[in-house]
């Protein structure tokens, strides 16, 4: 069940919204069901806040200004979410660049592997998964990338003829690490999610993403659609930057929680995420994934993103991947799912709350025009630099 409006103050939760008043973002907390204005001197924006040591003791200190129950603005219209004449949910992250992994669930790749390999074979399919289960046991469930059964699949996979570069980086010692959307251009809460006109095949992508500072500390958690286009990336792997990156194609939120007494990463290792899918046309559609089931700890994609190969001054936010993997047909039998524009995507976990996106062509989203320098003079003309 996902958290509702009043259940926010069970932990400490930050975000960012537009303020027409000030013409610009604001950091806000959630106190008693009321987002309150943090904004500061000392930290003027999430990048800044989650610089702090101790960013929770900062949060609760701060007096802030009230600005709108919260109630209030998760009941507006999707549609009016990026509405600049009015009090709306931004992404929670600001400066941070936004980096996600990519096959970072073992079972799920192997299995769609499998499957491919098969050409919808069963039998040669059960043979191959025999093959595969034969050397590693009954390990292939709770398979570890880049462990010594981990190596063992990959030589049998090899064997059979058939390996891919996807499972490279699912279960290999190197995990797929890659810019998702550039600083400032996510979209938050109900605003549109974007598809490129050119994409037939695509689904959402449910996700936890982590909040990290400059010196690789975690400090809290969000939920991410890491929106994808099944068909564009099929075709090459060298054209992930034209399937994962485009306008609005990038949603967080609708808060990030901070990790204090009440939630922690071990939180995150065992979180469940529920996605619902609603069309125009009436179609539903459910699934859910698993933090249980990963194949590389959160730890170590944070690791494999920051050190001293490479450093993020303004910290990053971090999609961790995905289970769901949608192959209910929508439309014609064999063809699986695929988005129509109009669809309402929701993803919640009882801990972080729900996002909640409607799915438009790119073009069709509002354009980004928001970006690092309008922030810089926004907040210079507030006096907060």
């Amino acid at each position: 069940m996902a958290l509702q409006a009043g259940e926010f103050g069970r932990g400490t939760f930050v975000g960012r919204v537009w303020r027409p008043d000030r013409m610009g973002p604001s950091l806000v907390v959630v106190r008693d069901g009321v987002l309150v204005d943090i904004t500061s001197k000392q930290a003027p924006t999430m990048r800044d806040l989650l610089e702090l040591d101790d960013p929770v003791a900062h949060v609760r200190a701060a007096a802030g200004e009230a600005v709108a129950p919260l109630a209030a603005v998760l009941a507006q219209s999707v549609e009016g979410a990026g509405d600049l004449s009015r009090v709306h949910l931004l992404a929670p992250c600001d400066l941070q660049a936004v980096k996600a992994c990519g096959v970072t669930f073992a079972r799920s790749m192997i299995e769609r592997v499998i499957e491919e390999k098969a050409a919808g074979n069963p039998a040669l399919a059960l043979k191959i998964r025999e093959r595969v289960t034969a050397i590693i046991g009954d390990s292939l469930r709770n398979l570890k990338a880049g462990s010594e059964a981990a190596a063992k699949v990959k030589a049998a996979l090899i064997e059979e003829g058939v390996w891919s570069q996807y499972l490279e980086v699912g279960i290999g010692p190197d995990a797929e690490v890659f810019t998702k959307a550039p600083v400032l251009s996510a979209v938050g809460w109900g605003a549109s999610v974007g598809l490129h006109p050119i994409s037939k095949w695509n689904n959402p992508e449910p996700e936890i993403v982590l909040a990290v500072d400059s010196r690789g500390r975690v400090k809290g958690a969000t939920l991410g659609n890491d929106v994808n286009l099944r068909d564009v990336e099929g075709r090459s792997a060298l054209l992930l930057g034209k399937a994962k990156d485009n306008n609005a194609s990038a949603a967080l939120g609708p808060f990030i929680r901070l990790f204090d007494e009440t939630y922690s990463i071990d939180d995150v290792r065992k979180a469940d995420l529920d996605l619902k899918i609603e069309g125009e046309d009436g179609f539903i559609l459910k699934g859910s994934s698993t933090m249980r089931e990963i194949s590389r700890d959160p730890l170590d994609l944070v690791a494999q993103t920051i050190g001293r190969h490479h450093q993020y001054p303004d910290g990053f936010m971090l999609f961790m991947g995905t289970l769901f993997a949608p192959v209910e047909d929508r439309d014609v039998a064999g063809e699986g799912f695929t988005h129509k524009i109009g669809d309402r995507v929701t993803i919640s976990n009882a801990e972080l709350g729900a996002l909640v996106s409607t799915v438009r062509l790119s073009t069709e989203c509002p354009p980004w025009t928001f970006g690092i320098a309008e922030l810089m003079r926004n907040l210079a003309a507030r006096s907060l630099l």
